[in-house]
């Protein structure tokens, strides 16, 4: 009787103790501890979000500015960029008008005139076979009593932005009824616009 007693207290225990023991490793087992894979891929997709929008934002600047710098490209270019008229009959008579203001301005000994006409390059080949800039042109010009000129046998010669016209120019002065006639070469470039003379060269005709 006392062995049966004595067994069923040990098979007692020993059931509560299984009942129990799973309770008790629970208590003990230590808390999961939060992965960083979470935080590292919401990072990552802060950090990607903030690129993209850093991105986005400079795209937009970008192509919100282009538009005004390829306008203001376009616009200094189509000012400094004017091609040379190509008709030939236009630019003869332009060229003409030009040689009666330089005509004009050569017996009035207008400076102002002659140094819009000339370039800043402009050199001149006179009669004698003196060479003269445009600074010597201006400063030994002076005024001449002429009665009538006229030109003649006017020939042009037109190469995209250049241009040569030959000629001769008669000219009676006041008190002489001689008349003096001189055969020349001018040469104009198209600068600013409009044409410069560049180069002359004068002969006396025989």
């Amino acid at each position: 009787m006392a062995v049966a007693v004595l067994f069923l207290m040990l098979t007692g225990a020993v059931v509560a103790l299984a009942l129990l023991l799973p309770g008790i490793l629970n208590e003990n087992k230590p808390a999961p501890v939060a992965q960083p894979l979470n935080q590292n891929n919401n990072l990552n997709s802060n950090t990607n979000a903030g690129s993209d929008n850093t991105n986005a934002n400079a795209n937009a600047n970008a192509n919100a500015n282009a538009p005004l710098a390829n306008t203001n490209a376009n616009s200094n270019n189509n000012s400094n960029l004017t091609e040379a008229p190509s008709d030939t009959d236009k630019v003869l008579a332009d060229l003409t008008e030009l040689e009666k203001e330089w005509t004009e301005a050569n017996i009035s000994a207008d400076k102002k005139a002659l140094a819009r006409i000339l370039a800043d390059d402009y050199v001149a080949t006179l009669a004698n076979g003196t060479i003269q800039g445009k600074a010597d042109y201006l400063s030994s010009i002076t005024p001449e009593a002429v009665k009538d000129w006229a030109f003649s046998d006017l020939q042009l010669s037109l190469h995209g932005d250049r241009a040569t016209l030959k000629g001769k120019l008669q000219m009676t002065r006041e008190g002489d009824d001689e008349t003096v006639v001189v055969r020349f070469t001018d040469k104009f470039v198209w600068r600013d616009e409009r044409w410069q003379a560049v180069a002359s060269e004068i002969s006396p005709v025989k």
